[in-house]
């Protein structure tokens, strides 16, 4: 597994890739934080950093999340579980400038008894702004955890509003 870090407007990111593809883009407040993160989630790899070789991907990644709307391009690592990855295509497919709410989404995966388990895939998807958890809301519409900071989810919000007003 090989990694990389860059600063952007949001903190940190680190985007780390494997043979088959981008398996992890995280937002944090310094690459320290970031690769200990990483090495959490995939505790049976070692990541080596790769400043060069992984720089287009992650100015890929770091412009989807300055400029909300901008198409990730990236081969994708296939992971995570079945229901986890249902609930990750659909997330997909909510629009940049919209939201869902746990309860809808675990509807739409069809499982509306499952909120909890839609809430736990979100908090593990490892594809920050790739797979936009970020537009999940509570079902009164507030904010609700965000595996990267409520401060980060709204920010990200507030920038897709204004890119789809």
């Amino acid at each position: 597994m090989r990694y990389s870090t860059m600063q952007c407007s949001l903190g940190w990111v680190l985007l780390a890739a494997r043979e088959d593809g981008v398996c992890a883009i995280l937002l944090g407040d310094g690459p320290e934080e970031l690769t200990a993160d990483l090495r959490r989630r995939f505790p049976r790899e070692v990541p080596h950093l790769d400043t060069d070789g992984l720089q287009c991907w992650l100015d890929q990644a770091i412009e989807s999340i300055e400029h909300p709307g901008t198409a990730l391009t990236l081969p994708w690592a296939e992971q995570g579980t079945r229901f986890q990855q249902r609930v990750w295509r659909e997330l997909k497919t909510v629009p940049a400038g919209s939201t869902t709410s746990y309860r809808e989404l675990a509807a739409r995966v069809g499982n509306p008894k499952a909120v909890r388990a839609v809430a736990r895939a979100c908090a593990a998807n490892p594809l920050a702004v790739a797979v936009p958890c970020h537009r999940v809301l509570r079902v009164d519409g507030e904010l609700a955890g965000y595996r990267w900071g409520l401060d980060r989810k709204r920010a990200l919000l507030e920038r897709e509003a204004l890119a789809w007003a």
